[in-house]
């Protein structure tokens, strides 16, 4: 064929399918199928945004009513999106003021922090920022916990195990429980340790697998240490060598801490695709002990991402606040000196008809987490207003800050968002009010 005709046929084609865009809206319904296809505004990228960026970033503790995706209309399926009024005025760093007060212990004694949350923290990101501001401050070293089995790599400390004389994966060695994990997976008993997952060292489960060594390396310098902590059954016996820890026996392994004997030690505790509905599975008289012996006095629990992509439905999101509250009482009652601050879900982005958007839930979680904050006397961290509002992941992802998936944030994001946690817990010690 002739190039010419390629040609004529091409154009042919497109002023066929720019007269559908114009004559036809885009959409057809047929039964229960949807045809779509763009309209000639959306070829062209002639509509307003959506979501604008917001180049001024609002305070995490102020509710802006532009920024909490109100008034936008209704949700996917048209069910309707609830106003939920909430406290615009109240600081909530004022319930951080038992943990302000525990740093001026830091001189003579460990004080702990504890950060649990989704893969939002894996890899000890934000964790990691808010260890060194509070560090570089009180002092104190190292990365503090860590399971035995470290199946997801960690950017602070790379961890290995040794079993049988050779090297092996994690998932090759001793049996791990997890309260977060599949049901085969899960203990009936609630013993899971601080961490909510536990390492059996038992040859019935793995062969050779009551004597295991781990080698833990810090990877940079502020993860240096001064001494090693084992949790473990009684009947673990353990001895250390450098970076490296050899544990013999029959029992359970709650966790390895490389830590200072003063200063903040700061624990990154992820438990990837979880809701944060399971600290009432665990144990609360174990919790409760880790909570007193080891000083405890700033819980941060930062959930509520994962439930955004699989429910469209403001009743179901209105669920699992309740059920997160409580979570956030259960805590309460193992660590009645402590401090606790959640962390709101970041904007995440879903495509519709072709184009991304911010998950319409997103901005109603938020405004019921800050309630359910505020009423449980806890602090509350809003990412989602923090990054700018609705939309403002779309603008991330374009700096190279948040990921393909519209998501996860990049580890460039994730040390932003730890940095920007950091510096709000330390401006709350340096505001005369608190």
């Amino acid at each position: 064929m002739r190039p010419y005709r390629v040609l004529l046929f091409i154009a042919s084609v497109m002023a066929c399918l720019a007269a559908l865009c114009v004559v036809l809206p885009g959409r057809i319904s047929f039964g229960s199928h949807d045809l779509r296809w763009p309209t000639l505004a959306e070829v062209f990228d002639t509509e307003k945004e959506a979501f604008p960026f917001h180049d001024t970033i609002p305070s995490p503790d102020i509710i802006s009513p532009s920024l909490a995706g109100e008034g936008r209309g209704e949700a996917p399926g048209s069910i309707p999106i609830p106003k939920v009024p909430v406290d615009s005025v109240t600081d909530s760093r004022m319930f951080l003021a038992a943990f302000y007060a525990s740093l001026s212990e830091s001189g003579s004694k460990v004080v702990r922090v504890l950060h649990y949350g989704d893969s939002q923290i894996e890899e000890d990101r934000m964790s990691q920022q808010i260890r060194e501001a509070l560090q570089s401050r009180y002092g104190g070293r190292g990365c503090g916990l860590m399971p035995l089995a470290q199946t997801i790599p960690n950017k602070t400390v790379r961890q290995q195990l040794r079993m049988n004389g050779r090297f092996i994966q994690p998932a090759q060695g001793p049996r791990r429980y997890l309260v977060y994990g599949p049901k085969r997976d899960q203990r009936s008993d609630g013993l899971y340790g601080v961490m909510g997952q536990v390492t059996m060292m038992n040859d019935s489960l793995v062969k050779g697998s009551e004597e295991v060594t781990a080698v833990c390396t810090p990877l940079i310098p502020t993860a240096q240490y001064n001494r090693w902590k084992v949790f473990a059954d009684t009947s673990i016996h353990y001895t250390f060598a450098g970076d490296t820890v050899f544990l013999s026996g029959r029992g359970a392994v709650y966790g390895l801490s490389q830590e200072s004997d003063k200063g903040v030690i700061v624990d990154n505790i992820p438990m990837r695709g979880c809701l944060g509905l399971v600290f009432t599975k665990m144990d609360g008289t174990q919790l409760s002990s880790f909570y007193r012996e080891q000083n405890v006095k700033l819980i941060i629990m930062q959930f509520g991402g994962n439930a955004i992509p699989f429910n469209e439905n403001p009743g179901t999101i209105s669920g699992i606040v309740k059920g997160l509250r409580e979570q956030v009482q259960y805590v309460q009652s193992c660590a009645p000196e402590a401090s606790i601050l959640f962390i709101g879900p970041s904007d995440m982005l879903t495509q519709e008809e072709g184009e991304w958007i911010s998950y319409p839930m997103v901005p109603y979680m938020d405004r019921l987490l800050r309630k359910m904050a505020l009423e449980e006397n806890i602090a509350y961290f809003s990412l989602f207003r923090w990054m700018g509002g609705a939309g403002s992941m779309k603008r991330w992802q374009e700096i190279g800050l948040a990921g393909s998936d519209g998501v996860h944030f990049t580890r460039a994001g994730a040390r932003k968002a730890g940095n920007a946690v950091a510096d709000w817990i330390l401006e709350g010690i340096d505001n005369c009010e608190l």
